[in-house]
């Protein structure tokens, strides 16, 4: 058996994640209290009780990191280990951080600055995001291309066969969603996020993200990374920072991260963090895997039966 840990993105977010966690195992409340001290607030109270703060991209990201550490902290301490480590969008700072390659507390400051970034470079209601499903990739391609009348919309995430976000202008944007309802996407749905991820929008961003990179120390990876930047394993250390100052501008290959795990014997995923929705990519994308996720008591408590045995 091989085994992946995937972490969450943005956008699975909602109230209360990681509450149970941290009542029940100290390993998952140390975590909250370390990222209450790194940031000089209460991130614990936004998690828990603030839904209109929780889903600002500022306290998202570090919120969904926190979580993320904290359901994977119940998991190692129980000796539970993955011979990879990949995360969608924000979830690759996870899977670094899983890896060894950030500290915690480097980490969770770090991707407040990148929600901050990423809210400044398309101030709310400039950009918007949406998935189409049902539709192939050069489909999704060609409706964007139709739209650029009407300014920038392109695919930002490439998550499973027939599951692509598209995002941009939100003109553009919403253009390209009705087009591609009217060449038979099953399903056209916008998303809860902020702005046009992934896209070249985000270049002001990715340059001060860069700043902030180049300040903190890396260590070498203890897990090997699958990025989204190309969907490959990420080779050495040097490589880093390149990849995730281009990766808040590049479309996220999902898709092709999932078959790389595949390729390289991986036949078991767990998700970790708030939700499902990584489960869904890897069973639309691969046959015959065994899917497991772990946000609460109960899922941590399935997942460790199963793997323990």
């Amino acid at each position: 058996m091989k085994t992946a840990f995937l972490f969450s993105g943005q956008g699975a977010q909602y109230v209360g994640m990681g509450k149970e966690l941290k009542e029940q195992y100290a390993c998952a409340e140390e975590l909250f209290q370390r990222a209450d001290e790194a940031l000089g607030f209460s991130l614990s109270n936004i998690c828990f009780e603030q839904e209109s703060e929780l889903n600002k991209t500022e306290f998202t990201q570090p919120a969904i990191l926190t979580m993320s550490m904290a359901a994977l902290s119940c998991l190692t301490q129980n000796g539970i280990s993955a011979e990879y480590v990949a995360g969608l969008s924000l979830g690759e700072y996870s899977a670094f951080t899983a890896s060894g390659v950030f500290n915690f507390e480097d980490a969770v400051r770090l991707v407040q600055k990148r929600g901050r970034f990423m809210t400044e470079a398309v101030p709310e209601g400039k950009g918007s995001m949406y998935a189409i499903i049902g539709m192939q990739r050069e489909e999704v391609e060609n409706v964007c291309k139709q739209c650029q009348q009407y300014g920038f919309v392109a695919p930002a995430n490439y998550n499973a066969p027939g599951q692509i976000v598209i995002a941009g202008e939100a003109q553009a944007t919403e253009k390209a969603a009705s087009l591609a309802q009217e060449k038979g996407a099953k399903i056209v749905s916008k998303l809860n996020v902020s702005g046009p991820f992934h896209t070249a929008l985000l270049e002001s961003a990715s340059k001060k993200l860069a700043e902030e990179l180049h300040k903190l120390k890396l260590h070498n990876m203890n897990i090997p990374v699958i990025t989204n930047v190309t969907g490959k394993e990420v080779e050495n250390t040097e490589e880093i920072v390149p990849l995730l100052i281009k990766q808040i501008m590049s479309p996220v290959r999902w898709e092709e991260t999932i078959l790389t795990l595949s390729e390289k014997g991986v036949d078991t995923f767990v998700e970790i963090g708030p939700g499902k929705t990584l489960s869904g990519f890897v069973k639309r994308t691969i046959k015959g895997a065994t899917i497991l996720n772990v946000e609460n008591q109960k899922t941590l408590e399935k997942t460790l039966e199963k793997l323990l045995g």
